[in-house]
């Protein structure tokens, strides 16, 4: 492992970058994770902290998928990722690391990965590069005692390790005797501690809160439901943060959720519990058993605060008509499903049952089976509102000062028919009714919802009218996707962000509409020929967004032939998605769209030229459209990382000067039959010479492409991307083929081969669908490997090398791949020079990370390897000459500097345990070096790379006698 440290702003990602995009090539696998991968992971895992056992299984499968490419990978252990990569050589670098927790659940340590592997770490805290793994002097009795009263469970040690932190050696000492009594190694105990440390009453109840309701919520959305508890939950927020009960973790959207680890949660849950051995008399009801006794036997109190119960944990439950009349202070109901109602639930309410208490501040009832709600329900108090999936015909009778109420969510009741007033809900903020699919109107109220923010109402199929004359100054978002009786558009507001109005039947837009604020717009599946029946059927559209638009989806636009002029004003557009519309021919000249990130035109099926409206563009989907040729000047597209071009039936020529954007990693000519020329830098004789210092994808795919002349790519001396041809044979080209379905290849070896850094390698593999294809992509991996045998019997294995494919159709494929073997360990002689001289290639396949090759018969085997070569490839390196002896001499000045530094530190007075330590760090920097050196192909970034390194280097040396 390697650290990069340093405050912000100093260009620590940006070395990371450079560093990752130049020598990610030659690793097996590569990723680079930052804090969007970290959040996105933890968004989708929200009820738990990274400390959790399955929050780090959850951070594993999604590292997992991308590193290898592949989907639904499940982890069920924490040993995974080491058996699925011990074999690899990997790269991967973890960029603004915060979080020693997620360091050690993704590379837990150096063994996990295969032989070769690097992991760069880039961090602010020095302390996540640093750990210290011994006490300071003076403490290490302390410690020990310590970390055995905390169970040595690293939750424990976490949160005592928090408390106890800069803590001088007495009160160490003095809180022994508290652990002593308290703890007896027992987890519970341990997190309990910290509990009990809490000072104040209303810091331990708002601790309770969390465990039991609230893990996993919005910051905000907690201290408007505690609002008037007095619970001061400013200061309390702050308190258990400070004492590692909770995590204040943000999202990508910017806004805060509390995270509390699971066993801290459920320790949070037995103090509750331990309040009475009736559950009625505790303040939260939080186990399935306990909320269906205490409802079905009206056994509720006064005492009771919160009730939570997941549908999904129970059968049947019958409430009593009475239930909640006793529960004078009840304020969160929370009767909820986390797996969408699918599953067969019976909850009945008795025909009496006419009461809900006023105190509610959170109402969430998932599945409510009543057509209305309690009678004399006064919902005055509401903070959130959630009946998902109700039998509502309608909420209550009346009018309500709803003043507290923010959010309301009615989302699938397929019941509701009307709406009744809600004009003074002033505050609210969410509106949801989607798939209220009974629903006919909005009523007029809504123009009173002074600060609605959000109003989704898609695939409301009933609704015809939006009403009139409204104009909501606050509306952010609206989406009215799939309401297709719609026709009509009134200017709701000004200054809507976010606006989706496809598959409706809107016919126009009222002409005085200004989107002045628009940043998405989304109109895709128009059901209204009407609207676009003018010769110029974007026009309209042009006048009423505004500049500051980000993204726009236009599908199914049959009069569409081209694109005003006026698109070149959209400088902040990102994506651009115009598919299938039918008669679309070119886009406008000399427009830059400097913006402009991800550009789709596929399904337009006139549509001829490449597109050339922006040089910022990452992806370009053009699938079934006209195009006849990917052009030379496909190379100013410097931030291109994908190209796909499926079932494109006019294209005949593809200029692979995308080999000299660096940034590609797919590219996909499945279907196209009639493709016939992929020209690497124009000639062949271009392939074989230095000339060609380019970065080719990760993935050439040219399925079902029958016509094209594959000798020319396989060919090359260049190093290849995986490739994918059609055919059913082994090229002759590959000069080592098996015969039959052997596994294995010996091929004798000439000293040459085996005095280079590494053995380079191409192969080819024949690989047939068994069983029948139906639709989407099918992961094939191939594993590669290598034993390296002498005449004395002696035995060299290098890591192996995978790869993956991604298949399609029914045809049997050609599955082209190099390889590249790291011949010696360290500075171990050349195998040339051990008297190795044959070589053992195995080869298999997998699917979706389930093993089979040609000698066995899995069910679940849908792909089967055929027959397959090999072709030997000198290493590409060796073509530069005069490179060994700069970089030789550059190691040369580097071991004199480590002289230097040693030298220094022996006048600093540094101890013979320092010296030796800089020493070591020394010489794993220059394996470092050397690695780079030996594996990077140009010429130019090599030397880039090494004058970085060495000013790291020189750095370090300056600052050694400090550390």
């Amino acid at each position: 492992m390697i650290g990069i440290w340093g405050s912000s702003g100093i260009g620590k990602t940006t070395i990371a970058r450079v560093l990752f995009n130049r020598l990610s090539r030659h690793f097996q696998g590569s990723i680079y994770i930052d804090m969007r991968f970290i959040a996105k992971s933890k968004k989708t895992y929200s009820k738990s902290n990274p400390n959790d056992q399955n929050m780090k299984l959850h951070l594993q499968e999604n590292f997992l998928c991308k590193l290898l490419a592949k989907q639904n990978i499940k982890v069920d252990h924490l040993g995974a990722v080491r058996g699925k990569l011990k074999n690899m050589k990997v790269l991967i670098f973890i960029d603004d690391l915060d979080d020693g927790v997620v360091l050690d659940a993704l590379v837990g340590g150096d063994e996990w990965f295969g032989l070769g592997s690097r992991i760069i770490l880039v961090a602010k805290d020095k302390q996540i590069l640093r750990g210290q793994n011994s006490p300071p002097d003076g403490f290490m009795e302390l410690a020990s005692e310590v970390a055995a009263r905390a169970g040595r469970l690293p939750i424990g040690l976490n949160l005592l390790g928090s408390s106890m932190r800069g803590r001088n050696k007495k009160y160490w000492v003095d809180l022994l005797p508290t652990l002593r009594k308290g703890l007896d190694g027992k987890i519970q105990k341990a997190l309990q501690v910290s509990y009990d440390g809490l000072e104040r009453k209303e810091h331990k109840a708002l601790f309770r809160h969390i465990a039991c309701l609230f893990n996993g919520d919005e910051v905000n959305n907690i201290k408007l439901m505690l609002a008037d508890s007095g619970l001061n939950v400013d200061i309390g927020f702050e308190i258990l943060v400070d004492k590692s009960l909770i995590h204040v973790i943000p999202s990508l959207d910017h806004t805060n959720f509390v995270e509390m680890h699971s066993l801290v949660e459920e320790m949070g849950k037995e103090v509750v519990r331990a309040q009475s051995d009736e559950p009625g008399e505790r303040e939260f009801l939080i186990d399935p058993k306990d909320v269906c006794d205490v409802l079905e036997d009206n056994m509720g109190t006064k005492n009771i605060l919160g009730i939570s119960l997941d549908l999904y944990e129970t059968d049947e439950m019958q409430i009593h008509k009475q239930a909640f009349e006793k529960m004078r202070n009840l304020r969160f109901l929370y009767i909820h499903s986390n797996q969408d109602l699918k599953k067969q639930f019976r909850l009945n309410l008795h025909e009496g049952f006419n009461y809900l208490p006023p105190t509610l501040r959170l109402l969430r009832w998932d599945g409510y089976p009543m057509r209305g709600m309690p009678s004399n329900f006064c919902p005055e108090n509401l903070v959130e509102l959630q009946m998902n999936g109700s039998k509502l015909e309608k909420l209550w009778e009346g009018t309500y000062s709803l003043t507290r109420l923010k959010k309301m969510e009615l989302r699938g009741s397929t019941n509701l028919k009307e709406i009744l007033d809600l004009s003074k809900a002033t505050n609210l903020e969410t509106f949801c009714l989607a798939r209220c699919s009974s629903l006919v109107e909005l009523p007029s109220f809504i123009q009173h919802l002074n600060k609605l923010k959000n109003l989704d109402m898609s695939y409301c199929e009933k609704l015809e009218i939006l009403p009139t004359g409204v104009n909501l100054k606050s509306l952010e978002g609206l989406n009215v996707m799939g309401c297709t009786r719609l026709k009509s558009f009134p200017d709701i507001s000004s200054n809507i962000s976010n606006l989706d109005v496809s598959e409706t039947a809107v016919e126009e837009f009222v002409p005085n509409l200004r989107l002045e604020n628009i940043v998405q717009l989304r109109m895709c599946g128009m059901k209204s020929e009407k609207l676009w029946e003018r010769v110029q059927p974007l026009t309209p559209l042009m006048a009423m967004i505004s500049p500051s638009l980000t993204w726009l989806s236009l599908w199914d636009i049959p009069t569409l032939v081209e694109l005003p002029s006026s698109f070149e004003n959209l400088n902040n557009l990102e994506l651009l998605s115009i598919r299938n519309c039918i008669n679309l021919e070119t886009l406008p000249d000399g427009i830059n769209l400097k913006s402009l990130d991800f550009l789709d035109l596929s399904g337009c099926s006139r549509f001829r030229i490449f597109p050339d409206i922006s040089t910022n563009i990452s992806q370009i989907h053009l699938d079934e459209t006209r195009i006849e040729e990917v052009p030379w000047w496909i190379e100013k597209f410097s931030n291109l990382t994908m190209i796909i071009m499926q079932r494109c039936k006019n294209l005949k020529h593809v200029s692979l000067n995308i080999n000299k954007l660096n940034r590609l990693e797919r590219v996909d000519f499945t279907d196209c039959g009639v493709l016939t020329v992929v020209s690497l830098n124009g000639s062949r004789a271009a392939m074989a010479t230095d000339n060609l210092q380019g970065y080719i994808p990760n993935l050439l795919k040219f399925t079902n492409c029958f016509n094209l002349n594959q000798e020319a790519l396989v060919e090359t001396k260049t190093e290849l991307p995986n490739l994918i041809l059609p055919g059913d044979e082994v090229p002759s080209y590959f000069t080592h083929q098996t015969s039959g379905t052997s596994s294995s290849l010996t091929i004798p070896l000439a000293p040459s081969f085996l005095s280079q850094p590494f053995f380079r390698i191409r192969v080819c593999s024949v690989v047939i669908r068994e069983a029948p294809y139906r639709s989407g992509v099918d992961g094939v991996d191939v594993h590669v490997n290598c034993r390296f045998r002498g005449r004395f019997g002696n035995i060299f294995e290098s890591s192996g090398e995978q790869q993956s494919f991604w298949a399609t159709g029914n045809e049997s494929q050609l599955f082209i791949m190099d390889c590249c073997f790291p011949l010696n360990n360290d500075d171990a002689p050349p195998l040339a020079e051990l008297n190795y001289d044959h070589v053992d290639i195995q080869l298999h396949i997998s699917k979706n990370g389930l093993h089979y090759d040609v000698n066995y018969d899995y069910e679940d085997c849908t792909f089967r390897l055929v027959r397959w070569g090999v072709r030997l490839l000198e290493d590409y390196s060796s073509a530069d000459n005069t490179l060994p002896r700069v970089c030789e001499a550059d190691e040369d000045n580097m071991v004199n500097d480590e002289s230097h530094a040693t030298e220094q530190g022996e006048e600093c007075g540094d101890s013979v345990v320092e010296i030796e330590e800089r020493r070591k760090r020394m010489r794993e920097s220059m394996k470092l070096i050397r690695f780079i050196i030996h594996t990077t192909a140009r010429r130019s970034i090599r030397n880039e790379i090494l004058k970085v390194l060495k000013r790291s280097l020189k750095r370090a040396q300056n600052a050694g006698s400090k550390d």
